[in-house]
């Protein structure tokens, strides 16, 4: 069975409505055959990256960044997964209080390293998240989540 990692830092409110959109996308009842499993970025390993058929990454944008949990987790796997996931899809959200560039910017640039391919749109929000914004996110989970079915 194909399965979804979705490799997340959850630290605020605004994150983990973000997050739970993104898991009731990927298991909504229209997506079948897919396993979805969910690590917080400093649990996540080399194991769960390897195992993993694609990948949805969450992480808040912290001083124009991406959280340095996310940071730990890309550092674990990169050289591991260079060769071993290259071409595998993944999708992204980001959460930041003014701008989420620069957070999106290295994620990009780590995730087109590994040769990963954007399955869908980065979902990217600034203040609260609106409907429209959960909406965004559960979308991208159900899409990268499709993207995976047999």
């Amino acid at each position: 069975m194909p399965r979804l990692l979705i490799v997340h830092h959850t630290p605020s409110p605004s994150m983990q409505a973000m997050f739970e959109a993104v898991v009731a996308g990927a298991t909504t009842d229209e997506i079948e055959g897919v396993e979805v499993v969910r690590r917080a970025a400093l649990a996540a390993t080399v194991t769960d990256a390897l195992a993993a058929d694609g990948y949805i990454l969450g992480t808040p944008a912290n001083l124009g960044m991406m959280s340095g949990a996310l940071k730990v987790f890309f550092d674990q796997i990169y050289y591991p997964c260079l060769d071993a996931t290259r071409g595998r899809p993944y999708g992204l959200y980001v959460h930041g209080n003014n701008d989420t560039v620069g957070a999106t910017r290295g994620i990009e640039s780590i995730t087109t390293g590994l040769g990963w391919k954007k399955a869908a749109d980065v979902v990217s929000v600034t203040g609260d998240p609106s409907a429209p914004a959960t909406r965004a996110c559960w979308e991208l989970g159900a899409t990268v989540a499709a993207s995976l079915m047999p």
